[in-house]
């Protein structure tokens, strides 16, 4: 079963604005190491957990990581070959909209080396660019 809130407040959302850059969870919070989008765009709950198994299995258990993003957003979409009009169609799936600078995973309790390669296949698995950062107090001990 893929990433979806319980219950929402409303059933289905508009699309919204998708422009400018993460205000908020653009720094690490938790961890050691965190996984960064450069650029924007949709990520499904099946991506959120593609990329978390990719982790997990190339810590083999070790380390704690922490998934701070999470699909909120539903999508929509009408059957195949049906006419237009007749109102919006049924949610398909959810979506976080992610924007550049938001922290999408983050690790500790590993060597770097580890953690970047990790990160490194996370990365494989979703639709955008993102980038290996460091907490500045690990960088300097």
């Amino acid at each position: 079963m893929a990433l979806a809130p319980a219950r929402t407040k409303y059933r289905k959302s508009q699309k919204g604005s998708r422009k400018g850059n993460a205000k908020r969870g653009n720094t690490l919070a938790f961890g050691e190491f965190g996984l960064q989008s450069l650029s924007r765009g949709p990520m499904t709950g099946r991506q959120i957990e593609a990329a978390r198994v990719t982790i997990s299995r190339h810590l083999k258990r070790k380390g704690k990581l922490w998934i701070r993003v999470f699909p909120h957003k539903p999508i929509t979409k009408k059957p195949a070959e049906v006419r237009m009009g007749s109102g919006k169609g049924a949610v398909e799936f959810y979506i976080a909209q992610i924007k550049p600078g938001a922290v999408l995973f983050e690790l500790a309790g590993v060597p770097a080396t580890i953690a970047k390669e990790a990160f490194r296949l996370a990365d494989a698995k979703l639709p955008f660019k993102c980038r290996f950062i460091v907490r500045e107090t690990a960088a300097a001990a």
